[in-house]
């Protein structure tokens, strides 16, 4: 709907000259945080533009009306549906696309007039807010501009008096929209969070706080900057009350502190009720679907307090309450593992988490190499085997390691490229199947060419080879060539290879198997 188009006056330019369109924030309620520029454009429009619910008036007007200039045209975006469930043959999405496709042409059409127009939003027009949807159509068709609001969080932090962050704290703001079990995740990896959308989400936001440990000290605040504003802790909240305009303010001071053990390695006073041996769990997370975790793995990340690893590997432990998370990246083994001892001499369960089988090109060896300190004698260091990416791949494959087979890394950050090529050739001169971990990265390049260079000087040209890609992820695939075929550019991180013995076959069906037995 629209107001009646005034016939000249603020805001109107010649005809042949198009409007300038501005979207502006407004802020979060209280009239007085509208920016000094924001209140001289809306005092200066021939248009203002405003979104609003069904059978509700315009939060944005509300703050914003004060400074309409007199006779201005109002253009009402009204919402054709304000939840998920609509009659429409797109569904949801399909309604609210034909209904920003409107807010267009409607717009549009006073621009193409000469008028200006000014589209209010509450908050910050590209923070969470239904403007940017109208500026991605508009803007580049007429002149536009966005003009910063003063975000709903940052009133919420001043109505608390709550400080959010301090120094080097990370802050995330997570729509409650998620799934419990991601915001629970993404609660517990960062220092401070604003969770925003709440109103029905409320139940499942609250329940994500506590699986994170952070429902303590989480605050609610509601209509922040509003006459009716009103905050209070997370647990104390009815959700039954919680409007859409709410959020909830996690301070970074909230997050829980990791164990420091003392510099001698004795337990922390807090921690000498709770004490035992020492231990630290080793646990292997296989290739990736979570059929191909084991029970024992599953038992035991259920209990630890701590789980440490690579970022990925660490994402695949479902967040609960109490549990800690590590994540570190992708070349500092023997940092994690005396992490995970010191958060054991203090007590604490702990995990260190690896891809596959940690025990094969994983974590296991390097919690062993760090735990021949003598600081560290006492822990126990417990691994807990997990499938291997050899066997999966194997597995997708048929029985290609049925018989003899070999390992090998071609990574050469442990150790020099001259040994990767002395034992290549000694597998080769063997006549084992060998099993390639790592063939491939961002800063090595030739190395598979040079492994097919190599394995040619001793094997046929045919012999089989099987590359897998992530195997058991919804990315899966399985190629079965030739080593002669192979093409080395086609490889990457994420591949394994399985080059075959003289004696592996292919089925008429492509499987892949090696003979037991060796004539």
């Amino acid at each position: 709907m629209s107001a009646p188009v005034p016939g000249g006056g603020a805001g109107l330019r010649a005809a042949d000259q198009a409007g300038s369109f501005r979207v502006v924030g407004v802020g979060p309620g209280d009239p007085e945080l509208i920016t000094l520029k924001a209140a001289r454009l809306i005092e200066s429009a021939g248009v203002v533009a405003y979104h609003q619910g069904v059978g509700k008036s315009s939060n944005a007007r509300r703050i914003a009306s004060g400074l309409f200039p007199e006779g201005v045209a109002e253009e009402v975006l009204q919402y054709p549906v304000t939840t998920g469930v609509v009659d429409h043959p797109g569904g949801y999405d399909g309604a609210m696309s034909d209904f920003y496709d409107d807010c267009e042409r409607r717009v549009g059409a006073h621009l193409e007039a000469g008028r200006d127009v000014v589209l209010l939003a509450e908050g910050d027009p590209l923070f969470y807010g239904s403007a940017m949807y109208l500026h991605d159509r508009l803007s580049v068709r007429f002149d536009t501009a966005v003009v910063p609001g003063v975000p709903a969080f940052v009133a919420a932090t001043a109505t608390a008096g709550t400080p959010l962050v301090r120094h080097t704290d990370v802050l995330t703001v997570l729509p409650g929209t998620l799934p419990v079990p991601e915001l629970a995740r993404r609660l517990a990896d960062t220092d401070a969070a604003i969770i925003m959308k709440l109103g029905r989400t409320f139940p499942g936001v609250r329940d994500a706080l506590a699986q994170a440990g952070r429902l303590d000290g989480a605050l609610y605040v509601e209509r922040a900057s509003m006459a009716e504003e009103r905050y209070l802790p997370v647990a104390d909240v009815d959700p039954a009350t919680v409007p859409y305009f709410s959020l909830i303010v996690v301070p970074g001071d909230t997050k829980p502190q990791p164990v420091v053990p003392s510099p001698a390695g004795r337990v922390s006073p807090r921690n000498e009720e709770t004490y035992r041996d020492p231990e630290v769990l080793v646990v292997g997370l296989g290739p990736g679907p979570d059929a191909w975790l084991t029970p024992e793995a599953s038992d035991a990340l259920a209990e630890v307090g701590h789980v440490i690893g690579y970022a990925p590997y660490v994402d695949r432990v479902p967040q609960r309450a109490g549990l800690q998370r590590h994540s570190s990246g992708n070349t500092v083994e023997v940092d994690r593992a005396r992490h995970a001892l010191d958060l054991a001499l203090a007590g604490e369960k702990v995990a260190v988490v690896s891809g596959g089988d940690a025990g094969v090109f994983g974590m296991a060896s390097a919690v062993f190499e760090a735990a021949e300190a003598p600081e560290y004698a006492a822990v126990d260091v417990r691994v807990l085997p997990g499938v291997s990416a050899v066997q999966a791949v194997a597995a997708r494959a048929g029985a290609p390691v049925g018989a003899d087979f070999a390992v090998v890394s071609l990574s050469d950050r442990l150790k020099p490229w001259e040994v990767v090529v002395q034992r290549v050739r000694a597998i080769a001169q063997a006549d084992l199947v060998m099993a390639v971990y790592n063939p491939r990265s961002r800063s090595r390049t030739t190395q598979v060419a040079d492994l097919q260079r190599i394995l040619l000087e001793h094997r046929a040209a045919e012999t089989v080879v099987v590359v897998g890609r992530d195997v058991g992820r919804a990315e899966e695939s399985l190629t079965v060539t030739t080593l002669a075929d192979l093409d080395p550019e086609s490889i990457d991180m994420k591949c394994l290879l399985i080059v075959g013995a003289s004696s592996t076959r292919v089925t008429p069906t492509g499987r892949v198997w090696t003979p037991r037995y060796v004539h």
